[in-house]
């Protein structure tokens, strides 16, 4: 069979045209075999190697089918022979076996065509499975799309494929993905794109097609107890406790009563913002029971005409927009990693010497990782000797963990840095988070607000304090039994609307 195949292709190699067909044919085939099979094996798992292995490669194997025939059809012409002629020619110079010839080259075109077709068929799905991976999704554009790689891998869901959010169900959102994948790769061929890229995504998915297939709304109940811990930077980094009793519930129909309230089916919030930012809120509509809506506005853009598709009702990206790429403020990121016991809280002035150290400002990667090294261990060999070297170890680690913030959050190459993408959870900030809706610049026609009491959204159990339940009960919250009590007060004594 080898044999006849090798018969074959020197039969079709008729001229430069032909050669290279086969050339590339060949070549590509056994290539691909031989890098899927390394891929398999996890010796190879870098993107870019998978994007040659299922784009480049079967690519090259249909240019390299098209050219063969085209070199035969170009020998045809030339010699001015009858395809019988030059397969006897080519193939078997004896006339009287012709007919059983041209059976067996009749029989080897179809078997390699049916060759061909299998392995594209494999080749295709092979390349859609690729590139819908998280991997292809997050690296294929290193310099564009490194920084959401980089904190998709941190997210709660760095276990969920980048398409279950940003490609929809069905053969439409399928071409319209790769078109506009199209489009991206064009962006980035001829740098098109922004710097950051702008947010709000106006083409992600309706939340009630993703984020609903896990997080059910009317499952959203009870209380649930959040503390956020906060190191002051004194020598001690002294932690003080807030302590929040979040109300998670949707609430029943037509009472309001909890966070998600907002995004229950029976309700129904719509607002417009400037330049459909969803930052600057232009007005926000409430649906009542009869159908109607009412409105609060904001005076300052009442006269902007709104086109219905700025329009926008409310669900859960509006308040968790960083659910997935979450970018950090760099006192929540040495808080979290003090809190998690990353950072040792036992080196003096630790708070205080981490968030300078992040907030270096320096235009290059390197200079600033280096400088988080040399103004960590600068300190403490200046001032704390003996601890510099008692305590090597524990810098030395701080130093990779803080290095690892800045990767995380910073990338120059794409002018992010900190605060370049805000999240909506809370309200830091008056165009920011609830305070965006929930405050007195929006009313109605009768000049009511929407509230913006604190306790609408959670009780403060602790604020600011030395111990995280100090303000509610009196006892020591920190034992077990204290614990327990204020998880069967607050909550029922279930989590159910945690997630």
């Amino acid at each position: 069979m080898f044999i006849r195949y090798l018969n074959f292709v020197r039969g079709v190699s008729v001229n430069w045209v032909g050669k290279l067909g086969v050339i590339l044919t060949s070549s590509s085939f056994i290539t691909f075999i031989a890098l899927e099979i390394a891929r398999l094996s996890g010796m190879l798992t870098n993107a870019y190697v998978g994007l040659i292995t299922y784009m480049l490669f079967p690519t090259i194997f249909v240019i390299g089918l098209i050219l063969i025939p085209i070199g035969w059809f170009k020998y045809q012409k030339g010699t001015g022979k009858s395809s019988r002629e030059l397969l006897n020619e080519r193939f078997n110079p004896d006339e009287s076996r012709a007919e059983i010839l041209g059976s067996k080259v009749f029989r080897i075109v179809i078997l390699l065509t049916l060759v061909n077709v299998i392995f594209m068929i494999a080749a295709s799905a092979q390349t859609m499975h690729f590139m819908d991976s998280a991997r292809f999704c997050g690296t294929a554009c290193h310099s564009v799309m490194n920084p959401e790689w980089a904190t998709y891998q941190e997210s709660p869901h760095a276990r969920v494929a980048c398409v279950e959010c940003h490609v929809g169900e069905g053969v439409d959102a399928l071409i319209n993905s790769k078109l506009n994948g199209l489009y991206q790769v064009l962006s980035v061929t001829f740098n098109l794109y922004e710097k950051p890229i702008p947010t709000p995504v106006h083409q992600l998915r309706p939340a009630r097609e993703t984020c609903e297939k896990c997080h059910w709304p009317q499952k959203f109940y009870g209380q649930k107890i959040k503390t956020i811990t906060h190191y002051q930077h004194d020598e001690n980094s002294t932690p003080r406790y807030t302590t929040l009793s979040l109300k998670i519930d949707t609430g029943p129909p037509g009472k309001r009563k909890g966070i998600h309230w907002h995004i229950a089916s029976e309700n129904e919030v719509r607002y417009a913002s400037l330049e459909d930012r969803r930052e600057e809120i232009i007005w926000v509509e409430l649906k009542q029971v009869d159908g109607s809506y009412r409105r609060f506005t904001n005076p300052e853009y009442e006269s902007i005409e709104v086109q219905p598709n700025e329009i926008r009702i409310m669900d859960c990206v509006d308040c968790h927009n960083r659910a997935t790429h979450i970018y950090e403020d760099p006192v929540g990121a040495v808080n979290d990693r003090i809190s998690s016991g990353l950072i040792s809280e036992k080196l003096p002035y630790i708070a205080r010497e981490a968030y300078d150290a992040l907030t270096v400002s320096v235009a290059d990667t390197q200079m600033a990782l280096d400088g988080i090294g040399y103004n960590l261990r600068n300190f403490y060999e200046e001032n704390y000797r003996l601890l510099s070297k008692r305590e090597e170890k524990k810098i030395d680690s701080t130093i990779m963990v803080l290095r690892d913030a800045y990767r995380r959050n910073i990338h120059p190459e794409m002018n992010i840095t900190w605060g370049s993408y805000r999240s909506h959870i809370g309200h830091k900030g008056s165009n920011f988070g609830c305070f965006r809706c929930h405050n007195s610049r929006l009313a109605d026609r009768y000049g009511n607000h929407i509230s913006n009491d604190c306790t609408v959204c959670h009780s403060i159990m602790a604020f600011d304090s030395e111990k995280p339940f100090e303000y509610l009960t009196g006892i020591d919250s920190t034992t077990n039994a204290a614990r327990d009590y204020l998880k069967d007060e607050f909550t029922g004594g279930n989590q159910a609307g945690s997630n």
